[in-house]
């Protein structure tokens, strides 16, 4: 989760893209939108994990779009396959 954080931040599509499911990828990502969200903080809230190969964590990400705060809670879901974490589907909160 941190490390799709980070890549939000740095705006790094192809690392996002990389590490989204094949099944939910979506095709691009418009990262270079005006304004450009702020990011302020990641807080990971909780993480489990259902077993080997699923998970879940909810987090909360903090950002300002032109000087207004926002935050974005959610629950996503992640699975694993050959070894490697993909990002599935979130649920906003």
């Amino acid at each position: 989760m941190r490390s799709r954080y980070t890549a939000y931040v740095m705006r790094l599509e192809e690392y996002l893209l990389a590490s989204w499911h094949p099944s939910t990828r979506p095709a691009s990502l418009d990262l270079n939108t005006s304004p450009q969200p702020q990011w302020i903080d990641l807080q990971v809230i909780s993480h489990q994990q259902q077993d080997a190969d699923h998970a879940t964590v909810e987090f909360v990400a903090r950002y300002k779009i032109n000087g207004r705060a926002f935050r974005m809670q959610e629950i996503s879901r992640f699975v694993k396959e050959k070894g490697k974490w993909f990002y599935v589907d979130g649920e906003q909160i």
